[in-house]
């Protein structure tokens, strides 16, 4: 990038989530080019990209079909919203995400992301009971760390204090469980299948003292994101759903990141043996060639819907979008024909232990996570599991490893989120060299960062 490009670009560009004064005297990093599990700046540097974008290129960069199904329907019909018409396109999405989904999830209302998909599905709940008599239903639960989206709703239902205070007050009634990082467990950390009913029973505690006739819905994501990739526990979604039915609470099952193969299925409650009643889908769903999101709905919560002329009062203007509905389903053509989520389990357990492999460093405290979804916490002492201080953090994980591994040639995410972690989510096509690339950099990285200590 020129140095009059990065100016414009620090003059008129405001990033996400970043702090723009970094880039006052420093040259915004300029991706420019992708191929396969690569990614190349300005400069032409090629950098392995470890969290595929941000959760989204599962199918691998550089697929020329995908970009093709674009400009072939943009010709074809370039817009048209699904405000009581259809178009072809979002027909056909909408009846192959339904035909993959668990049980009775039938009905797919689309967004244009992740968020939008988090906001609809609390939107529904809230009027489902409505219509069905429990007008007092509007909390909803979810879990602590946890991150849900920016959109008010979705923000409230986010666990992350830091990320919240600036815009408080939001909207009421989200209310907050333990998660399941059982390396932090603070009773039954030898035990997961007691961990995991003790996880499980805090929701049932939290909907007591709300107050069950004040409850909607449950959120949780397959594999919790922030703080570093929280598998559940074995049996933590079944006694959820038990929960969930006894009280009349909707359980949500929060697949932005974890859906279309991240972790070997097409929904990852699939993975994990539940079926929800709703889930809210984006990212992967495309690939990232095309933004689109979903909310994919069971047929009992449609059904009021669907009858006495209710409407549900919900949508956006490029919810369903017809060029993005018809890369999705050439990415889904995609899944299918090259066997994408059977290729991540069949080397899941490579991932895994490549990355284990870290574990002989003194910074390295946990690997965890599933599928090609995994975070590693970096901790100040291993017996103790004590971690990094705020100042240390800055200066570990920021100035040291996250700039470490960008100068490397790894594109990953080190976050503090809840304790210090780097986070790794290579696109779907990655092998066993993928896997010894990321290593590498990583022991590379964090042995200088453990030095500066």
């Amino acid at each position: 990038m020129s140095k009059d490009l990065s100016q414009t670009a620090y003059d008129h560009l405001w990033m996400h989530f970043t702090d723009m004064s970094s880039y006052e005297n420093a040259p915004v990093p300029t991706i420019v080019r992708g191929e396969g599990t690569y990614i190349y700046d300005d400069k032409g540097k090629r950098y392995l990209d470890g969290l595929s974008g941000l959760f989204v290129v599962n199918a691998g960069h550089g697929r020329h079909e995908l970009a093709e199904t674009a400009y072939k329907q943009a010709q074809e019909l370039a817009f048209f919203p699904i405000w009581s018409y259809a178009h072809p396109k979002a027909v056909e999405l909408a009846e192959r995400l339904a035909n993959y989904a668990p049980g009775d999830l039938n009905k797919v209302f689309f967004t244009t992301g992740g968020g939008e998909a988090v906001e609809t599905a609390w939107k529904l709940a809230k009027q489902y009971h409505k219509l069905t008599g429990n007008h007092q239903k509007y909390k909803v639960i979810s879990r602590a760390v946890a991150y849900h989206g920016t959109p008010a709703g979705a923000l409230s239902i986010t666990g992350l204090p830091g990320l919240k205070a600036p815009f408080e007050p939001l909207v009421p009634g989200a209310h907050k469980v333990p998660n399941t990082n059982i390396y932090r467990a603070p009773i039954h950390g030898d035990d997961p299948v007691a961990y995991g009913r003790w996880a499980a029973d805090q929701i049932e505690q939290e909907i007591l003292f709300e107050g069950p006739e004040t409850v909607a819905a449950v959120f949780l994501e397959p594999v919790q994101n922030a703080g570093g990739c929280f598998p559940p526990p074995p049996g933590y979604f079944q006694r959820v759903r038990e929960i969930c039915d006894k009280y009349n609470v909707l359980l949500v099952s929060d697949e932005v990141i974890c859906a279309f193969g991240r972790l070997g299925t097409m929904f990852a409650c699939d993975k994990f043996d539940y079926v929800p009643d709703m889930i809210t889908c984006a990212k992967g769903m495309t690939s990232g060639y095309s933004p689109i999101g979903a909310c994919i709905i069971s047929d009992r919560l449609a059904e009021p819907f669907y009858r006495d002329g209710n409407t549900f009062l919900h949508g956006y203007t490029f919810g369903g979008h017809p060029v993005s509905a018809a890369v999705g389903i050439a990415n889904l053509d995609i899944f299918e024909r090259e066997g994408l989520n059977q290729h991540v389990l069949d080397n899941e357990g490579a991932f895994y232990s490549t990355l284990q492999k870290l574990s002989d460093l003194p910074i390295v405290g946990d690997v965890r996570g599933n599928g090609f979804f995994y975070g590693i916490e970096l901790v100040k002492d291993k017996a103790t599991k004590e971690t990094f201080n705020e100042d240390e953090t800055e200066r570990i994980l920021y100035n040291a490893v996250s700039k470490g591994l960008y100068e490397a040639g790894l594109y990953c995410r080190a976050d503090d989120r809840g304790d210090p972690v780097v986070q790794l989510a290579p696109p779907l096509i990655s092998d066993q060299s993928t896997f010894d690339e990321i290593e590498s950099i990583l022991r590379g990285v964090l042995t200088e960062a453990w030095a500066k200590i």
